[in-house]
């Protein structure tokens, strides 16, 4: 069952060689096996029922919903309605049980997957601290890289990137603010989609600021992380016709050159990767993204804002004994010591020191940050170059962990599509001593099937996907 994708599980399920139960027992046991990785907070109690009930529902039609019998983690930031808590990796929130599924999670049991349990992830998904650790969480300790278990999985979405790459789940589901898909998904070899901007609700999901938060699917290929992102999205899409070998044929690529140089061996695979695009029939030309120092300080005072009236709307739908940001800042204080090992919460404290969300310096920085990055940045930068598509590796590779001087990220390349809200997909682009890197391609709005077209068409020319040396049970 190693390395298998959801075609071949459906193939084995109606050939009768697998029931679901089966396979839900074996990531159980794989999650248990590996545990030194730290990629899982919560296995579902429920789990194996599920799996019984779908292996009835089977055995009595015949049919096979898009997801049906996948077993799915779900990053620890998103609510279900059972019997584990949502708890963003914090302590705080160890006891905290939603009363309702959030909109992604009901689409996901709709379609017939089994929610396996809840990922670790960097904790509030690495928006408590400037000086955080990535894949850290009082709740679940450190996510490891695979790769190398010394190294750091990048965040916030760690544990459902570290889950999918080292086989502890056929599919996860993390949440990008910015770069928290594509750089854990790409520095663990895996596919990772952030989706265009409201195209999947953020209802039921513990946020940081909802003019950029969203979930995406991440996947060991292309072709499952397509079929999850379609399950998760509001609206009826049939992305799988675009999976065309032939999809890079006739496209213009941009190189964005000044978002390159975070490590001159990852800039070696990406030459490669850019001489295999147009092996594969596409043109290449030089791009380069503009405003990237003032989209950054804009982003930041608009996150800022944000978090303090997003998360105070979230803790009133909760039954926690929190209502606002400066409840969670002195709840944390009181637990200090086991909250604040390595960082505490500086972030918390910039941002309850912001006004609402009618501040004059709010509107004009969402205003600009929108503005620079999206019809002035993307945009602009694809019409002055002629491209359908931007590329850039996506992150330098894994950094070691280091909970002294915390992370050691050197660029990347989620910034703009985070900000302007366009989608965003990194998939394997090959090794820099052993350790993955990833290929960034990201468009204009609502380009997602350009943009998996190109991906599909990379991926099956390259086959870069290489599982981490675990010891397989």
């Amino acid at each position: 069952m190693h390395e298998l994708n959801i075609t071949d599980i459906h193939r084995q399920f109606k050939a009768g060689s697998l029931s679901v139960v089966e396979l839900t027992r074996y990531y159980l046991e794989q999650i248990e096996v590996h545990h030194e990785l730290g990629a899982v907070i919560t296995v579902n109690p429920e789990a194996i029922t599920i799996a019984e009930s779908l292996d009835k529902t089977f055995s009595e039609d015949q049919s096979l919903s898009p997801l049906f019998g996948i077993p799915v983690l779900l990053k620890d930031n998103i609510d279900t309605q059972d019997k584990m808590p949502n708890t963003a990796g914090s302590l705080l929130l160890k006891a905290h049980f939603p009363t309702r599924d959030a909109d992604i999670v009901s689409r996901l049991r709709k379609a017939g997957a089994v929610i396996l349990g809840k990922a670790n992830l960097s904790e509030w998904a690495n928006f408590r601290s400037n000086h955080s650790v990535s894949g850290w969480s009082a709740m679940g300790g450190q996510t490891r890289n695979p790769y190398d278990t010394s190294r750091s999985p990048c965040g916030s979405s760690a544990g459902s990137a570290v889950a999918v790459t080292a086989n502890l789940t056929a599919l996860a589901v993390g949440t990008e603010t910015d770069g928290s898909v594509v750089c854990p998904a790409a520095l663990t070899g895996i596919v990772g989609i952030k989706p265009t901007h409201g195209t999947i609700s953020s209802e039921g999901i513990i946020p940081i600021a909802h003019s950029q938060d969203i979930a995406g699917p991440m996947a060991r290929n292309v072709t499952d992380a397509v079929s999850l992102l379609e399950v998760m999205r509001n609206e009826t899409s049939n992305f799988s016709e675009h999976l065309r070998q032939d999809g890079l044929e006739g496209k213009t690529i941009g190189i964005v050159a000044n978002q390159m140089g975070y490590h001159p061996n990852t800039d070696l695979v990406f030459h490669q990767a850019i001489l295999d695009l147009a092996k594969a029939g596409a043109k290449i030309t030089q791009c380069k993204l503009p405003h990237l120092k003032e989209i950054s300080k804009l982003e930041y005072q608009v996150m800022l804002y944000e978090f303090k009236t997003d998360i105070a709307n979230y803790l009133k739908t909760s039954s926690l004994p929190y209502s606002t940001l400066s409840d969670l800042i002195a709840a944390n204080q009181t637990h200090a010591a086991d909250e604040f090992p390595y960082f505490g919460q500086d972030l918390f404290v910039e941002a309850q020191s912001k006004g609402g969300l009618d501040d004059a310096e709010y509107k004009v920085a969402l205003e600009a940050s929108k503005r620079l990055s999206g019809p002035e940045g993307i945009d602009a930068t694809l019409d002055a170059c002629g491209a359908d598509i931007l590329i850039a590796p996506t992150m330098n590779p894994a950094w070691k962990i280091d909970t002294v001087m915390g992370d050691h990220a050197t660029g990347g390349a989620s910034m703009v599509p985070a900000v302007s809200g366009y989608p965003h997909i990194t998939l394997p682009m090959g090794f820099v001593e052993g350790l993955p890197v990833g290929l960034s391609m990201f468009s204009r709005k609502d380009s997602e099937s350009i943009l998996i077209e190109a991906a599909y068409a990379y991926e099956q020319l390259t086959q870069h996907r290489r599982p981490p040396p675990l010891r397989i049970k």
